[in-house]
């Protein structure tokens, strides 16, 4: 069958230059674009098609490189890169978007009472876990005993700080209480992530050299790829969780709201979903995927590996995760 494109194209890699944060918040835009879950199994049996084939080096009549990088990105959005598998709808990077805008609205609109707080602090750790798992390494898979020690920690964790600082903000401005679910977050994050991860804190992850030869595992550049991801993941939270407190303080305050106190939850969690449009990509593309780092802020044993190996060599790259 005659190609219509090169055979040459590395759709193993994404479209844009990684190297660049407008060339990864493109990829990002892409890869957790809303609209992908609304795709039927015969889309996205399709695009899996038009892909293997792809890369034995067959090509349908009429297919052009957009539809090829189309065909990738919904492929790359439903199935497991390590397994083939298809992934969970709501685990999916492109569920991010709706899951969280539902979730973090409801927090925020429902953290008064402890009932309430301790449910909808369950059910974010709840999606936390199913997405954690749902996107898993292949290599470094994760255990049902990590997963259920990474789940109960979490949401104990958010419980608790959710609940002793509504405490704390009881006597002071309602403003101020509004961002209670914020901060349990941000605490959920710190020991979900981690904790996910605590094989690779323990044994390291892999490094490679700019060609992507293997040099080791190194547990200092996991300790740099959980930081990096701990961070992106907290300011991806950030604007739908610290911008529309303000807005609905003072809508609130207005006949509206008053009259209709029921749509307080839908305008919640339409401003935190217009934030979280840009804020997933956006903070997805803060640090590369490939990350580097100094041979000398490695491991003695592996600086010393790599010094008698490839005395050259300056920095290592390793894949930091999401």
């Amino acid at each position: 069958m005659s190609a219509d494109i090169p055979l040459n194209i590395n759709i193993k890699e994404p479209r844009w230059d990684q190297s660049t944060f407008v060339g990864r918040a493109s990829h990002f835009f892409t890869v957790t674009d809303p609209r992908n879950i609304l795709l039927s199994d015969a889309q996205l049996e399709n695009a899996r098609k038009i892909v293997h084939d792809y890369r034995q080096g067959i090509v349908a009549a009429g297919l052009t490189e957009d539809d090829l990088w189309r065909a990738k990105y919904i492929y790359d959005s439903a199935f497991h890169p390590d397994t083939g598998e298809k992934m969970v709808l709501i685990g999916r990077m492109s569920a991010q978007v709706p899951m969280n805008m539902t979730i973090t609205g409801c927090m925020m609109t429902f953290y008064r009472t402890t009932p309430a707080v301790v449910f909808w602090q369950w059910i974010n750790q709840s999606f936390n876990a199913v997405v954690n798992y749902t996107n898993r390494s292949g290599d470094a898979p994760i255990t049902v005993s990590q997963l259920g020690a990474a789940y109960v920690s979490a949401t104990t964790g958010a419980v608790a700080t959710a609940l002793g600082l509504n405490a704390l903000t009881k006597h002071v401005s309602p403003l101020i209480g509004r961002f209670v679910p914020f901060a349990a977050v941000a605490a959920a994050n710190c020991i979900n992530i981690p904790l996910m991860r605590q094989r690779e804190l323990k044994f390291g992850i892999p490094i490679t050299d700019e060609n992507g030869n293997r040099l080791g595992e190194s547990t200092k550049a996991a300790q740099q790829a959980i930081t990096q991801v701990v961070i992106s993941r907290i300011l991806m939270a950030a604007p739908g969780m610290a911008i529309p407190p303000f807005i609905m303080n003072t809508l609130e305050k207005r006949a509206f709201l008053k009259r209709f106190p029921w749509m307080s939850a839908p305008i919640q969690v339409g401003l935190v979903g217009f934030c979280l449009v840009f804020a997933t990509p956006l903070c997805c593309a803060l640090f590369p995927q490939k990350s580097s780092m100094s041979v000398t802020r490695l491991e003695p044993e592996l600086q010393a590996k790599i010094r008698e190996n490839s005395p050259e060599l300056e920095h290592v790259y390793f894949n930091k995760g999401l």
